[in-house]
């Protein structure tokens, strides 16, 4: 076994005992905190539109020995559905203490093809979902005395890549960064935390098309100081440390994990 993949799966106990909901773990990096969570001690609930995947991603968890359970899956755009759904994670596990908002989905055009529905779709599912699933868990992640919310903005949130038509996407990231800050002020007095990493380009099934298309990669390594592309354990090493004990004078923050690319 290569020394990569060791890392991988290594377990630990830095995440003991507490209770984690994390969104889009049917696929990318959501799957990749999911199951890094579990592989720390933690005891994670996840949730995913995409049903198949999220039971794809439980069953690999119970391969390992691990258990995550899948609550339901659930449109993070509607607010009743997840006020629900974050209502029975409490209800069942008796607490909250971890929030990662990992689902997101966006239109990639440049200006002139994006019509307004795409824009408003990239915007729903980038943005107003971390706000409603935020809204939520704020309650119960207050009363952890412990909180830590960990969303996902991106490198896009800082620079525009030569290539890619990410306007929307662009804006919903850096609509997510700015969020965050805020929250992270707002929820001080009750040492609830409020963090953001912010990926390069990670391989998932849904980036792999776009890897794909001439001269996109050039592009990308163009900018990687570290002339390779991320994987989801690259960020989910990061969500760990985040939502651990150990960042507790951690808030307010943003953790580039992108090979360098914004440093430039």
């Amino acid at each position: 076994m290569e020394q990569n993949d060791k890392l991988r799966i290594k377990k630990g106990d830095r995440l003991k005992g507490k209770i984690a909901l994390v969104t889009g773990i049917g696929s990318g990096i959501g799957k990749g905190c999911a199951l890094m969570f579990a592989r720390q001690g933690a005891i994670v609930v996840g949730t995913d539109l995409n049903a198949p995947g999220a039971q794809n991603t439980v069953a690999e968890a119970a391969e390992e020995g691990l258990t995550i359970h899948f609550s339901q899956a659930v449109d993070l755009t509607d607010e009743s559905q997840v006020n629900k759904m974050v209502d029975q994670v409490v209800a069942e596990h008796g607490a909250l203490h971890i929030l990662v908002n990992a689902a997101a989905t966006a239109v990639f055009k440049w200006i002139e093809e994006l019509d307004y529905a795409e824009w408003q779709l990239t915007l729903r599912a980038e943005l107003d979902s971390v706000f409603l699933v935020c809204k939520a868990a704020w309650p119960h992640l207050k009363a952890s005395e412990s909180g830590s919310i960990i969303n996902f903005a991106s490198a896009n949130a800082y620079m525009a890549l030569d290539g890619s038509p990410a306007l929307a996407h662009c804006a919903g990231k850096g609509g997510v960064l700015s969020l965050t800050r805020q929250l992270a002020m707002e929820g001080g007095p009750f040492k609830l935390r409020a963090n953001t990493i912010s990926p390069g380009l990670i391989v998932t099934g849904a980036t792999a098309p776009v890897i794909e298309q001439p001269g996109f990669l050039d592009a990308v390594m163009a900018k990687n100081m570290l002339k390779r592309l991320g994987q989801p354990e690259d960020i989910a090493w990061c969500a760990v440390y985040l939502a651990s004990d150990e960042a507790s004078f951690v808030t307010g923050a943003d953790f580039s994990v992108d090979a360098g690319a914004i440093a430039w």
